[in-house]
């Protein structure tokens, strides 16, 4: 029986642990996604998505998130929305609404308080003084503004064949208010069909929609595409077009899983991922660009994990 569960990034690993266990013991994928997806919101050191997560050019935490169900295609979505404790748990809610699923800004933060949404300050000290530092920097040395992008986007299958996808994130750090980016769009940063299966991008948002990647993926793989091929074709495809086309393309990273819990994965930068399924405990991998349309995919090492965990808990002076 086939079940299983993929996330971008090192950061989602613990939610990808705590969704295959309850994916072994029956839950629903689309519980499942969401626990995974608020595991990553409720940890104040992930700075780009919820609790932590960098602020806008004012200084301002607005997030976005999304869902879908693969069985029904239910979307519900935020963006812009502000002191809220979990936006994926709104976007989950807003999937059963017939109308107005997608809620922006004030409408999406006041939804979320009738709902009775745990309200909360996300905005931490941390990564507010983080904020400062950039301005000063852009100030003094006349850097360029933006940095990180790095959203949350996970796929779950479950033991009836059922699937679900879910992102979240704060978008562009120093993004301008109301700025929202690919992760609550339809198509561009997830999409999810059960007879199929699903993807899910993280990356530069203004090109990730360009493209509708992960709806891309998608189609690819209901046409026999694996998902390792059909991540493979989807993004370096469309990384080469868009570099002639457009002159450039920016970072972007895509996950898939299929109905059968095969999954691929594709990228333009170096990107790491965490995935487990009724074969394979949870691992997280290191991604990067191969040669002639691949990709190149590694267990990370102790010490890279070290690092990493060093790097996130650094002190901000």
């Amino acid at each position: 029986m086939a079940w299983g569960a993929i996330a971008t990034w090192r950061m989602a690993h613990e939610g990808v642990e705590q969704a295959l266990r309850l994916l072994a013991e029956n839950e629903q994928a689309g519980n499942a996604v969401e626990v995974l997806i608020k595991t990553v919101e409720d940890y104040p050191y992930y700075k780009s998505v919820g609790y932590g997560g960098l602020p806008n050019a004012a200084g301002i935490l607005e997030m976005d998130a999304a869902y879908m169900d693969g069985d029904s295609f239910k979307i519900g979505a935020v963006a812009g929305i502000q002191d809220v404790k979990n936006p994926i748990s709104v976007a989950k809610k807003l999937s059963e609404e017939k109308f107005n699923s997608f809620r922006v800004g004030d409408g999406a933060s006041a939804y979320a308080m009738l709902e009775g949404f745990e309200r909360k300050n996300m905005l931490t000290r941390r990564a507010h003084r983080i904020w400062e530092k950039r301005l000063e920097e852009i100030r003094v040395h006349n850097l360029n503004p933006y940095d990180g992008h790095d959203t949350v986007g996970a796929i779950t299958l479950d033991k009836k064949g059922s699937m679900a996808v879910g992102t979240s994130s704060s978008g562009l750090f120093m993004k301008e208010p109301g700025r929202v980016g690919d992760s609550p769009l339809s198509g561009s940063g997830f999409y999810v069909d059960s007879e199929i299966g699903g993807a899910a991008a993280t990356g530069l948002g203004e090109d990730l929609m360009k493209g509708c990647l992960s709806y891309e993926i998608v189609r690819l793989m209901g046409e026999g595409f694996s998902p390792q091929a059909a991540c493979d074709k989807a993004v370096y495809g469309f990384h080469e077009k868009l570099t002639r086309r457009y002159g450039k393309a920016g970072a972007f990273s895509l996950i898939a899983m299929n109905n059968k819990g095969e999954w691929g994965v594709a990228t333009n930068v170096e990107f790491t991922f965490s995935v487990g399924n009724a074969q394979n405990e949870p691992q997280i991998f290191l991604a990067n660009k191969g040669e002639n349309q691949t990709t190149i995919i590694e267990p990370i090492t102790k010490e890279w994990l070290e690092a990493y965990e060093k790097r996130i808990k650094a002190p901000i002076d």
